[in-house]
């Protein structure tokens, strides 16, 4: 018998419209989508609240903070793990790539491990319906770190893998290319000295000027037989962009500037910019703001970074800040980074595709989640 679900009485937020209809669900699938209400005795009233495609969420740390909830607290992988999926899944996101760092710059040694127990609970937990949303890998790898080769290795190939970033966070560059705001982080994070701060400085430039170039090119070598989508990562200046690109990088996540940014638009790279920075009005490490990319048209899709709940309270501030239409608004949080990850069984509601659905009320201009389906089968 097959099995059927039909929501009703909602806004359906389609690719290119917004209709009062029902959509019916057949064994995981999408089956129908039609104007108006249902009136089948077991059709589900939503009561006028919008419905979404799942969000697709493409690189979220959100891990990194249920293992360290505080400065000195480590928590069991695997009670970390299954936090952070039910967050995910309770913020409407049903796919989720986890973006754990490979290499260790001398600042966050604990994320080194953070990533082998990450890779060990997902493979433990697959099949065993513990997990509510997909879980992917997106290997951050950061290029001047000594260790990062070591830890990419034996991970290279792993089925989990479905994306790759190439990140540079040295002193000076990209994110951190305000010295001066840079020393005063490092001071506050570390207790280090000013005087300390600035020899890890000396110490790390003469380490990327020694090791980067030589291990990007291993890098880009050990993944090419996967066709994976690549990213760079804070990109800093057009020129930056235009050299991922001749390497076949060909998404740009977070830029840092706006010049950056309209060169990836101008290049065809696709450009993902933070959600956080749109829910909180700007860059929380004083760069561009994502509202400014989008009213650039210089913004393709959105990813959490740090905080899972801020992707569907992104789509709605965008269009309330930038006045882009709400279909679009909600593509850059679904269809969009489900095709930059090479998804397209997801993030779109139509007929044929996976039935991951968000069920949303707008209250007060806020969009709060009632209701999550993975594959027709609800668990949020």
């Amino acid at each position: 018998m097959t099995a059927e679900t039909i929501l009703t009485n909602a806004r359906l937020v389609l690719p290119d419209a917004v209709i009062h209809g029902t959509l019916i669900i057949r064994d995981g699938r999408i089956a129908e989508i039609a104007a108006g209400r249902s009136h089948a005795a077991t059709a589900r009233d939503l009561d006028g609240d919008h419905l979404i495609p799942g969000v697709v969420d493409v690189h979220t740390d959100n891990l990194e903070r249920q293992v360290q909830p505080r400065q000195n607290a480590r928590w069991p992988s695997r009670s970390a793990m299954i936090a952070h999926d039910a967050q995910c899944a309770a913020a409407g996101v049903t796919t989720v790539f986890d973006a754990l760092c490979l290499g260790d710059l001398g600042f966050d040694q604990g994320r080194g491990q953070t990533f082998l127990d990450g890779v060990a609970d997902l493979d433990a937990l697959a099949g065993t319906g513990a997990l509510r949303a997909d879980h992917y890998l997106h290997l951050r790898c950061e290029l001047p770190a000594p260790d990062m080769m070591p830890a990419v290795d034996p991970v290279a190939d792993h089925p989990l893998v479905r994306m790759v970033s190439l990140m540079d966070h040295s002193p000076g560059v990209g994110q951190y290319r305000d010295l001066v705001r840079y020393v005063a982080m490092r001071i506050r994070q570390t207790q280090m000295t000013q005087a300390e701060v600035q020899d890890r400085i000396a110490f790390l430039l003469d380490q990327r000027e020694r090791i980067r170039s030589p291990q990007r090119a291993w890098l880009l070598d050990r993944i090419r037989h996967r066709a994976l989508p690549l990213a760079s990562h804070d990109d800093d200046t057009p020129d930056d962009v235009r050299a991922n690109l001749a390497d076949g990088i060909t998404i740009s996540e977070f830029p840092v500037t706006m010049d950056a940014a309209q060169a990836a638009r101008d290049a065809g790279v696709e450009v993902i910019a933070g959600a956080p920075n749109i829910v909180r009005g700007g860059s929380h490490s004083g760069n561009v703001a994502a509202a400014d990319l989008v009213r650039a048209g210089a913004a393709d899709a959105f990813a959490s970074d740090y905080v899972p709940a801020s992707m569907v309270e992104a789509a709605w501030r965008t269009v309330q800040d930038t006045g882009i239409s709400l279909p679009r608004a909600v593509a850059m949080i679904t269809d969009r980074p489900a095709r930059m990850a090479h998804m397209p069984d997801r993030g779109r509601l139509e007929a044929g595709l996976r039935a991951d659905l968000v069920q949303l009320r707008d209250v007060q201009g806020i969009p709060v989640v009632r209701r999550v389906w993975r594959e027709g089968t609800r668990v949020a």
